[in-house]
């Protein structure tokens, strides 16, 4: 079963945002990870402004790549270059060193209308 921490907020496309941060790691959830498989290279964001939705960057496994959504508006403000070096640590640790980037939220209501983890539990099965 895979880990959801309750504090996080989640979109469909299995990205996840902390909106109890001003600015925020973003990655990807550990049912993801899990769906992916090994992680094997990760193309980083750009810095800049983001809309929600918007397609920023892809994580490739040895079984797929995968698009990369912003889970909200606002700003990409850091990128994990250890990803670089170690794309894996999305898989060992999603929530943690395995934060693709950082943003700057333009709203809290934006991450409102997330999932919690109770719906993305649902969500996922």
């Amino acid at each position: 079963m895979s880990t959801i921490p309750d504090q996080l907020r989640y979109r469909d496309s299995h990205e996840w945002v902390d909106p109890t941060q001003a600015i925020s790691p973003v990655g990807i959830t550990d049912h993801a990870q899990a769906e992916l498989t090994d992680v094997v290279f990760v193309d980083l964001p750009k810095l800049g402004a983001v809309t929600a939705g918007q397609q920023v960057c892809v994580v490739e496994s040895v079984k797929a790549a995968s698009d990369i959504y912003a889970p909200v508006s606002g700003e990409i403000v850091e990128v994990n270059e250890a990803l670089n070096a170690e794309p894996g640590l999305i898989n060992t640790d999603p929530y943690g060193a395995g934060w693709i980037f950082k943003m700057k939220l333009t709203s809290a209501d934006d991450a409102a209308a997330l999932m919690d983890a109770a719906a993305y539990q649902v969500h996922i099965g």
